[in-house]
This record gives C-alpha cells, structure tokens and sequence, in this order.
C-alpha cells in the first residue's frame, strides 16, 4: 500500500503535525478569553488551559451584594462558565485545523 519512501514520508507528516499541534497547545495556554455575567458586572478573564487569570466584579453589584451574596456567587459562576464556554470554542477552533481532511477517526490519534 505505502512503499517505504510513502510511509517514511508519512510519518515525516504526522510528526510534523505533531510539533505543530504542541506548539498550539503552547500558544493557547498563553491565550486569554473573557468570560462575562450580569451585563458584564462580573467579568473573568481566563486562559485556554483554563487558568483564571482575573476576576472582576463592579463596585455597583458589591454595593447590591451585601444584602444578597447568594446572587453575586451565581454571576461569579457564570460568568467562569462563560470563560471555560468561550476557552474550549477556542481551543476546539485552533485544534481543528489539524485534523482537517483526515480520514474518520485519525484525528483522535494525534490527541
């Protein structure tokens, strides 16, 4: 099926791919998306490997939130549900790119 200068060349491809595929790991690791609740009252800032860099909650809700912290702690939620939401889309569309046009199944093979 592959002679040997059709395999070597094959697997020159797929390790090729493989670099490439850790170098966007790496690069996504530094990437940062935001996530947002309440009209962007709470916002966190998180990377694609799902490291909370920043928190940040408006002086207007803390105000409101003394009297219900149960409401500021379900923003906080989303609003961190929202970052992981936007990191995976991310990461999915960055990752995808690999294994475009690979038979069915191949793609997991470079996970």
């Amino acid at each position: 099926m592959f002679g040997k200068a059709g395999l070597g060349g094959l697997m020159q491809q797929a390790q090729k791919m493989q670099e490439n595929m850790k170098k966007a790991q790496a690069e996504l690791a530094q990437t940062e998306v935001e996530g947002q609740a309440g009209n962007g009252l709470v916002k966190v800032v998180a990377t694609c490997s799902h490291a909370i860099v920043k928190l940040s909650i408006s002086p207007d809700l803390i105000a409101q939130a003394t009297d219900d912290a149960e409401m500021l702690e379900d923003l906080i939620l989303a609003a961190l549900q929202d970052a992981h939401q936007k990191a995976e889309a991310t990461t999915s569309a960055r990752m995808s790119q690999f294994t475009a046009g690979l038979p069915a199944g191949m793609g997991d093979f470079f996970k």
